[in-house]
C-alpha cells in the first residue's frame, strides 16, 4: 500500500497523543476519533464499556473479521493529597515510577478543570538530600509538584483535586529527519492511527471485503481485559492491532512489522500467523517473527473471556515501552500494509485445522 499518507498519518497521530486518555478515563480521545469518522460518514457505535465500533459488510456475511487496536495508556491518580501539598501517585498500567522521573504532568479534576504539574522523587535536590541517587523510585519517595502557589493540603483541596483524580503524562512528540517518531504513548495510539487511516482508504475508494469485518478501538487494554467484549459469535479471526516490543533477546526492529507467535498468554494461533508470514513475504512486506515474554493484548484478553476465535498479533516495532518509545515511519508503513492485505484475504481454511 505505497500510497498510504505518512504526513497525514504523522498529523492525526499528533492529534491522538495529545488527548489525555489514561485507562478509565477515554471519553474524550473516543469522541474525538467518533468525529473524526462521522466526518467521513462511516458510521459507529459504541459499547456499554465506551468502547467505539465500526462495521464494514462484507460479501461472506456469516463469516466476520474483527480488528481492534487500544485509545487506553498508561496514567496514573491521585493517591493521596500531601500535608506539603504535593501529590501521592497511584500508576495506572504496567508502569514503572523511574520511567516517568521528571515528566510533566496534568491532573484533571472531576469538575473538568485541568492543573499541570512535574513528577519528581521527594528527595530530588542534591544540595538538600546527599543520598538522593540512591533512593528506591517508587510511590513512598515519588510525589507530583503541582504548577500552583500551595503550601499545604487544604490549598490543594481548594482547587478541587482530590483523590482519585486522573493524572496523565506529556507525550512530547517529535518527528525527526531520519524519520522518528518519539512520543509517549505511541502504545497504542499508533496503531489506532493506523487502523483510522485504513478505514479511510477503504472508505474513500469503495473497497469491498470479503468478509464483514469489525473495527474495534478499545479503552481498556493497558488494566487487562480490553476488547473482550462486543466481539459478535460469526467472528472467526480476532486480529490486534499492537506494538512491537524490542531490546535483548528480541527479534523485532523499528523499521518492520512485528508478526507475534507468543506472549505470556501462550502461543498465537499458528494458522493465522502463518497466513500474516505468508502475506508479508508476498506482498513485499518487511516482518520480523518475535516473542513477547511480558506482554498481553485485547486478543489473548478475548481469548480469556472464552470467545471461540482464531487470534493473532501485529504493529510496529517501538522501543522504549512504557516510556519515552520511539518508532520509524517504516514500521508504520509495513504494519498498514499488512493490515491491507490481510483484510482482503481469504481466511485460511486448512491452516485453521
Amino acid at each position: 500500500m505505497k500510497d498510504f499518507a505518512m504526513e497525514d498519518t504523522y498529523q492525526i497521530l499528533k492529534q491522538l497523543v495529545e488527548i489525555p486518555s489514561p485507562a478509565g478515563n477515554t471519553f474524550e480521545i473516543i469522541s474525538f476519533i467518533d468525529e473524526y469518522l462521522h466526518a467521513l460518514d462511516i458510521e459507529t457505535k459504541r459499547n456499554n464499556r465506551g468502547a467505539l465500533i465500526v462495521t464494514l459488510p462484507g460479501k461472506d456475511t456469516h463469516h466476520h473479521r474483527l480488528v481492534t487496536a487500544h485509545v487506553d495508556t498508561l496514567g496514573a491518580m491521585v493517591k493521596e493529597i500531601k500535608p506539603s501539598g504535593r501529590l501521592t501517585i497511584d500508576l495506572i498500567g504496567g508502569l514503572t515510577f523511574n520511567s516517568i522521573e521528571g515528566e510533566n504532568c496534568k491532573i484533571e479534576t472531576s469538575s473538568g478543570r485541568v492543573y499541570t504539574g512535574t513528577i519528581l522523587m521527594h528527595q530530588t535536590s542534591l544540595h538538600v538530600y546527599k543520598d538522593s541517587a540512591k533512593a528506591e523510585r517508587n510511590q513512598a519517595n515519588m510525589e507530583i509538584r503541582i504548577d500552583e502557589k500551595v503550601t499545604n493540603a487544604d490549598d490543594v483541596r481548594s482547587l478541587g483535586i482530590k483523590v482519585g483524580d486522573f493524572i496523565s503524562f506529556e507525550p512530547r512528540m517529535e518527528l525527526t529527519p531520519s524519520g522518528f517518531i518519539k512520543s509517549r504513548h505511541l502504545d497504542d495510539k499508533v496503531c489506532v492511527v493506523i487502523m483510522l487511516q485504513l478505514l479511510k482508504k477503504l472508505h474513500k475508494e469503495e473497497i469491498s471485503l470479503p468478509y464483514t469485518t469489525h473495527f474495534l478501538f478499545s479503552n481498556s487494554e493497558e488494566i487487562r481485559y480490553g476488547g473482550n467484549a462486543s466481539v459478535p459469535s460469526e467472528t472467526v479471526e480476532y486480529l490486534a492491532l499492537d506494538i512491537g516490543v524490542i531490546g535483548d533477546g528480541q527479534a523485532s526492529d523499528e523499521y518492520t512489522v512485528s508478526i507475534c507467535a507468543k506472549d505470556s498468554s501462550g502461543p498465537y494461533h499458528l494458522g493465522l500467523r502463518k497466513s500474516l508470514q505468508h502475506l508479508a513475504e508476498k506482498n513485499n512486506i518487511a516482518y520480523n517473527l518475535d516473542i513477547f515474554p511480558f506482554y498481553g493484548s485485547d486478543a489473548s484478553a478475548a481469548i480469556y473471556a472464552g470467545h471461540d476465535i482464531v487470534h493473532g498479533l501485529i504493529g510496529p516495532g517501538v522501543d522504549a515501552t512504557h516510556a519515552y518509545e520511539r518508532t520509524h515511519l517504516s514500521s508504520i508503513q509495513h504494519t498498514s500494509s499488512l493490515l491491507f492485505y490481510y483484510l482482503q484475504s481469504n481466511l485460511m481454511e486448512n491452516d485453521r485445522k
